[in-house]
């Protein structure tokens, strides 16, 4: 076998060696918080990095799945959608990122990591449900906290609200907010 037949050998085999049929055995099913997300959503974006946006009609989309051998939930945000990307577009309201979800049963909760390398921003939380929400906290690399959640969640629909702590320690500032609505499911 060449060179250019094992690589694409090995391209063709990626998506069936990542992504996996459902949740793993090993989580217990009152854990799933994320599983339901599983499919593909449209995204109306309302706020982006701190900016009120809702008057630009700028749509995304997102996409989860299994993964891992149903160890950890994965998802790509893209925004602006993935038709109305042009391969010269400017970095403002730009995301292209995942974010890969493990559960870890040592602490009970999601092990959650975010990484855009169109603007280059990662950060690390720890999710759980909360109430009859996802609640999502961490800190960016400079150490402010963040908290970001699923809220007002149905089988179709659901509003994500992201937010940082603000000096005061009490204040927490909207940064980023998307409504969503299922395009698809798995």
């Amino acid at each position: 076998m060449s060179a250019v037949q094992a690589n694409q050998a090995t391209s063709d085999n990626f998506p069936r060696v990542l992504c996996a049929s459902g949740r793993s055995a090993e989580i217990p099913e009152s854990a799933d918080v994320y599983g339901w997300l599983v499919g593909s959503w449209e995204l109306e974006v309302l706020h982006y990095a701190g900016i009120d946006v809702s008057s630009q009609n700028i749509k995304g989309e997102a996409h989860f799945n299994w993964v891992l051998e149903g160890r950890a939930i994965q998802d790509v945000w893209i925004m602006p959608r993935s038709s109305d990307r042009k391969p010269d577009g400017i970095h403002k309201n730009n995301m292209y990122g995942t974010t890969l979800r493990v559960w870890d049963p040592t602490i009970q909760a999601w092990r959650i990591r975010w990484i855009d390398p169109v603007s280059g921003y990662e950060e690390s939380q720890t999710g759980r449900k909360v109430g009859n929400e996802i609640v999502q906290v961490g800190a960016r690399s400079d150490g402010t906290a963040t908290r970001w959640r699923f809220t007002e969640i149905t089988p179709h629909s659901f509003h994500w609200i992201g937010e940082v702590l603000e000096p005061d320690g009490k204040t927490w500032k909207l940064i980023g907010e998307f409504r969503a609505s299922r395009i698809r499911q798995p």
